[in-house]
């Protein structure tokens, strides 16, 4: 369409590209969606044409074989994490790049793009993965794009129980579980609330428009918990053991954490966050590499799961002197 004065058709774009219609049709979709000055005219011929004047021209954009397979990669994370929508926009992404290309363009492409694709793994992370209606997320996103507010019907996690709620959609929060993040303007709540976006079973926008509070920040207010769950922040003060400090140090345990190594290699982790329980639940995956020094509270939490834990898992009925070894491929150090 690029400085051609007499514009392209559908059957140039399938002649010149080795396509169908519909692929050239959405080809042309594409190219219009991202490029808005193409224009639609008729040479006489009874042929739709489009071209973009060359006083409008663009510069040609490289697509490379690495960028649509972490396109792909990134998609494929996001299913697993149960984001199938957000998924769903990276292949839009994908397709729409590769009909920019020439068809010899995409064939020299295809055997390097296969590779990378084959080459990156991703490892499956047990843990729920909510089953979110879809719907249910475009009418929050255009409601957080428009400022208005929407009623909720929500179902409760843990009693079944349904329930209404008149809020200011803010925006998301993705972790174990997936969360709308709203403000409650009711005068009994007048707080921020997070509601579980797989538990949401209908959404209605409203035609009353709200501010955003122009001092909130969501990464703030996310960076006050451990993960999800909100608390009042505490100090925290964890102890490493000199064999886990190497892999520590590489980890982000919160944004506001700070180490301090000992005189035996291990070290002192601190940070301040609230969220003991998912804090406790954290602490488990590091078995006993990771020692509480406070708060009490945490101490306090896994001392309790510890016991639920044993108590679901008595003794009796085990073969004794038996040990437990993980399997699996070797890592290399």
């Amino acid at each position: 369409m690029q400085g051609n004065a007499e514009g392209v058709s559908l059957t140039g774009i399938m002649e010149t590209y080795e396509v169908s219609r519909r692929t050239a049709e959405r080809m042309r979709d594409a190219v219009r969606e991202v490029f808005p000055q193409v224009e639609e005219f008729h040479l006489g011929d009874g042929l739709k044409r489009w071209r973009i004047r060359s006083s409008r021209a663009i510069s040609p954009i490289p697509v490379l074989a690495d960028e649509l397979a972490a396109l792909h990669a990134a998609a494929t994370s996001f299913r697993q994490d149960g984001r199938d929508d957000q998924a769903a926009m990276l292949d839009t992404v994908s397709v729409k790049l590769r009909s920019l290309l020439r068809a010899d363009d995409r064939r020299r492409m295809d055997p390097d793009l296969d590779a990378l694709m084959e080459a990156e793994g991703l490892v499956l992370r047990p843990g729920p993965k909510p089953r979110i209606d879809g719907k249910v997320l475009a009418e929050l996103r255009e409601a957080i794009k428009g400022c208005e507010e929407v009623i909720l019907r929500h179902v409760s996690r843990s009693s079944g129980r349904e329930s209404q709620h008149n809020v200011r959609p803010y925006g998301f929060l993705y972790g174990g579980r997936h969360y709308l993040l709203a403000y409650n303007p009711h005068p009994d709540v007048a707080d921020f609330r997070l509601f579980s976006l797989s538990n949401i079973r209908e959404v209605t926008r409203q035609d009353a428009i709200f501010e955003r509070q122009a001092d909130f920040s969501l990464q703030a207010y996310a960076a006050n918990s451990f993960a999800v769950f909100q608390e009042e922040p505490v100090d925290v003060l964890w102890h490493v053991a000199a064999e886990a400090a190497a892999e520590a140090r590489d980890f982000l345990f919160h944004p506001s954490q700070s180490f301090e190594e000992q005189a035996d290699g291990s070290l002192l982790l601190r940070f301040r966050a609230g969220g003991l329980v998912e804090m406790a639940w954290h602490l488990f995956t590091w078995g006993g590499a990771i020692r509480v020094l406070e708060p009490p509270e945490l101490l306090t939490a896994i001392d309790q799961m510890t016991k639920d834990f044993i108590s679901a898992h008595p003794l009796q009925g085990r073969v004794a002197g038996t040990t437990f070894r993980g399997g699996g491929p070797a890592v290399a150090d």
